[in-house]
């Protein structure tokens, strides 16, 4: 019998690279097993996964939302509410009483679109109104109110995560070879994983570090004439708002720009909206979604703008729940689109729960807003400090430059590194910030990304850290020692 071999499967599956979960992540797990079998030798008491926006993880303090939970809980198991009288606050009761009457049992297939009756709350949530329990509210809080323009259900696809939903329109984009998809540098390496599964030519625009991460929209006309000359057929544009790993948020005008520019090049906008609640200036630089500016544009840009569970303050990455909303495309291409979902049968029912608790928390009033403001209020202020500690302790390094993020749960500092390391690092057949990154965990335990793993300008060199751990000061010392020793060992 023919043993079966990577050469055997689609020759696509081989060019995928996802550096999040790649090369540091299976060390750091490696070193992990190493210290659970009592392993004194290692240099560190414990593995800190600093490479991943998994604010619930093991070793982190970010604390589920109770609202969530309990909502979950009793969807999971309605006769907790009677088993256990008095525990849930009566508005989290009827909540989730309401789910049930609509969803029936989570242990059944929903419709393959989601849930009818969560996909409306979704588009109340992103109009800006809201309904409680058959209660027609407008919301004012500026916690969660949003566009102010319609939105429609049915043009709404709950999605197990976001991932799900930006695969399968990258999927669905991708024509033949030479159909190409323009992406920020640095990016989210679902992006380019996407596009080497797909068979598809990643378009890559370059954000400028020395102005914030901006996105320059002279950076993406450049991109596309050179897609262009290569024989590429741009077919869409990817935003990340705000930016992953830069953090950067874009301002309306740069995002009208934007718009204007798919218009002329006849693309397909993707929005990659997932961190719109992980805001740490909120006053000075708020959110504006692409659905607002495409509508009070009255644009006719094919949108598809996708947000997710796992991030803002929820943080229930484990859930799997998501959302993608399509603008201006057509009744044809929306039937494609559903009869692709449909091939998954449903996204999961807990995701799609997660999802309702999202888009519609306790509103002030009701027995369990307290607890929640008082919850999310804290997630933020915990985020935004641990970002400005952070940024302002890397800075001062010899040889590190850090954009202090206004948004998203990372910093991604540039580290400028010798000929010696980089020497080093080729010896090892390593990219010079790979080397760092290794080094760095083996002898402290943090797992970062290399920014090679995110794409950046040829000769400059980062890592993407997130501002997650606790601890934050013995953390960032910990980042400090090692960046000395590094530049004694290699110079600067």
């Amino acid at each position: 019998m023919r043993l079966l071999t990577p050469e055997h499967l689609n020759p696509n599956i081989l060019n995928v690279q996802y550096a999040v979960r790649g090369e540091l992540a299976i060390k750091a797990e490696s070193l992990r097993d190493k210290l659970k079998t009592g392993n004194k030798t290692l240099p560190f008491p414990k593995v800190i996964s600093s490479n991943i926006g998994n604010p619930q993880q093991k070793g982190l303090d970010q604390k589920p939302i109770t609202f969530t939970r309990q909502v979950a809980a009793l969807t999971e198991w309605p006769a907790l509410a009677e088993l256990a009288p008095g525990v849930f606050p009566p508005d989290v009761v009827a909540r989730a009483k309401e789910l049930s009457d609509e969803i029936g049992s989570i242990g059944a297939y929903s419709h393959s679109q989601g849930v009818p009756f969560i996909r409306q709350n979704v588009a109340r949530f992103i109009e800006g109104v809201f309904i409680l329990c058959g209660i027609l509210v407008v919301e004012l809080t500026s916690f969660v109110e949003r566009d102010g323009y319609p939105s429609d259900p049915d043009h709404i696809f709950l999605t197990a995560g976001a991932s799900a939903g930006v695969s399968l329109l990258l999927s669905m984009l991708i024509q033949h070879s030479n159909s190409g998809v323009l992406i920020p540098i640095p990016q989210y390496p679902l992006y380019t994983a996407a596009l080497a599964q797909f068979n598809g030519a990643p378009i890559p625009y370059y954000l400028d570090e020395q102005q914030g991460w901006s996105t320059s929209v002279e950076a993406v006309e450049t991109a596309l004439k050179d897609a262009v000359a290569r024989n590429v057929e741009p077919k869409a544009l990817v935003i990340i708002n705000p930016g992953n790993p830069t953090g950067a948020l874009l301002d309306e005008a740069t995002q009208e720009q934007l718009v204007k520019l798919c218009e002329v090049h006849s693309l397909v906008l993707l929005a990659d909206e997932v961190y719109q609640d992980n805001l740490h200036k909120r006053t000075t630089h708020p959110f504006t979604s692409f659905k607002k500016v495409v509508s009070k544009l009255q644009s006719e840009v094919p949108l598809v703008s996708f947000h997710s569970t796992s991030k803002g303050v929820t943080g229930e990455c484990g859930r799997r729940g998501g959302y993608f909303e399509c603008t201006n495309l057509s009744e044809d291409i929306l039937g494609l689109i559903y009869k692709m979902v449909s091939v998954g049968l449903c996204p999961p029912l807990s995701g799609q729960i997660g999802v309702d608790s999202m888009v519609r928390p306790p509103r002030k009033g009701e027995p369990s807003y307290e607890l929640w403001k008082a919850e999310t209020d804290g997630i933020h202020a915990v985020l935004a400090s641990r970002t400005k500690v952070m940024a302002e302790r890397l800075n001062k390094l010899p040889g590190v430059t850090c954009v202090n993020s206004p948004g998203a749960l990372y910093l991604y500092p540039q580290i400028t590194l010798s000929a010696k390391a980089q020497a080093a690092a080729r010896a090892q057949g390593k990219e010079p910030d790979t080397f760092y990154a290794l080094r760095l965990l083996d002898r402290t335990g943090i797992c970062v990304v290399p920014g090679s793993g995110f794409g950046q300008v040829e000769g400059t060199w980062h890592y993407r850290v997130t501002c997650l751990c606790p601890g934050v000061e013995d953390y960032v010392t910990a980042l400090e020692t090692f960046h000395a020793e590094f530049q004694a060992e290699f110079g600067s």
